[in-house]
């Protein structure tokens, strides 16, 4: 483990035990009897300690992030988002498939709104405010080592994150290709995107090239 690793880890409190919302420490639990193999466990961020990049979805997927313990990672969701992330110079393989498969992120990292899987996806409003305390932590890193673009995918994560920075809502609405500039950190900008969900995408809502317009618009601002 690096000395940044470490100093990452003691700043951003440990995810993988806490059951402090009990309908999902419950859920998680009833996941592993059915599913022994899975790490139905609250699942941590991955990617550069020290990003210029942090991309924020809703929260774990039961196949995905829920099976292997990474974000965005075995399930339909992540096919788009690890594609553009490699085509934009931000990941060495363009598919996330399991923990251990040499994929590595340049230049970013991936967290949750929530960072335990919630029945039907859908989590309580208290529940997102409760998980709150670890991505208040995160963007606090984030800002203080010279972070330069968040990009959350859908409206509970942009929610999220502006709650974390103590943020009003009514000022940065959710749009999506919308940019926001916050006054936490230096240059900080908080970019919008609908969510790479299959539904999304297999619905047109969301299409490659909208998500590429995106991320072309975050290298602009963070390459110039």
């Amino acid at each position: 483990m690096t000395k940044d690793s470490v100093l990452h880890s003691c700043r951003v409190p440990d995810v993988l035990d806490c059951q402090q919302c009990q309908r999902l420490a419950g859920f998680l639990q009833s996941v592993r009897t059915q599913h022994p193999s899975y790490h139905a466990r609250p699942v941590s961020a991955f990617g550069e300690n020290w990003p210029k990049l942090l991309i924020v979805g809703l929260a774990p997927g039961m196949h995905g992030a829920n099976r292997t313990g990474r974000p965005f990672t075995g399930d339909y969701a992540g096919i788009l988002l690890y594609q553009t992330l490699h085509k934009f110079g931000f990941s060495t393989q363009p598919e996330s498939i399991a923990a251990d498969d040499d994929l590595r992120l340049i230049g970013c990292r991936i967290t949750n709104a929530v960072k335990c899987l919630p029945p039907e996806n859908k989590p309580t409003p208290q529940e997102i405010k409760q998980c709150n305390q670890y991505l208040a932590a995160e963007l606090k890193l984030f800002a203080e080592h010279d972070g330069a673009a968040v990009l959350a995918l859908g409206t509970v994560a942009h929610q999220a994150v502006l709650m974390g920075l103590q943020l009003k809502m009514k000022n940065y609405p959710f749009a999506h290709g919308a940019v926001h500039d916050l006054p936490a950190g230096d240059g900080l900008r908080l970019y919008d995107s609908y969510h790479c969900s299959r539904y999304n995408t297999q619905t047109k809502r969301l299409t490659t090239a909208m998500f590429e317009q995106v991320f072309t618009r975050i290298i602009a601002d963070i390459e110039p």
